[in-house]
């Protein structure tokens, strides 16, 4: 495999995906953010002083898959169809388990789109609920699946 963000001379580039056709792509990935049991509690129970802690992140994680491109140097600006975020709540860990689905019709994938979309609402989750709980953890930020362009539909062996 090589790296494509390269050119000739070693430095940084954008990859050139003008030859590329437009096909469908759609794209999940998943987070997950662990607290104290109280912390969920006071989630499902719209407890938290600042608001709506899943509305809030539902936002912040659409407007993040809406930015991708501003914040991760080298990805493009792309016309997203649709994003979708859901929240599962598991009582058992106490954890949050946030998915996000990125669609679009184009020339480039949107997996940075579901990973930034799922970062950023679990980064809203921690700030909204930070006062109650400063050591949440936020992990298992990763990709489920994807599919369209030239590799077809992919799944993570342990997901889906």
């Amino acid at each position: 495999m090589e790296f494509t963000h390269v050119n000739e001379q070693g430095r940084a580039r954008m990859v050139d995906v003008s030859g590329k056709d437009d096909s469908e792509r759609r794209a999940a990935a998943q987070a997950i953010v662990k607290m104290q049991p109280e912390t969920l509690a006071l989630i499902k129970s719209g407890g938290i002083k600042k608001g709506d802690v899943l509305a809030v992140a539902q936002v912040a994680g659409i407007m993040g898959a809406k930015q991708t491109h501003a914040v991760i140097p080298m990805c493009h600006p792309l016309m997203i169809t649709s994003i979708n975020i859901e929240f599962a709540m598991n009582e058992q860990d106490s954890s949050i388990t946030i998915r996000a689905e990125v669609k679009t019709t184009g020339k480039t994938g949107v997996e940075m789109e579901a990973l930034t979309a799922v970062s950023i609402a679990a980064l809203t989750v921690y700030d909204m609920c930070k006062a109650v709980d400063r050591w949440m953890e936020i992990g298992e930020v990763k990709l489920l699946e994807k599919s369209g362009g030239k590799s077809g539909h992919v799944v993570r062996e342990e997901c889906c």
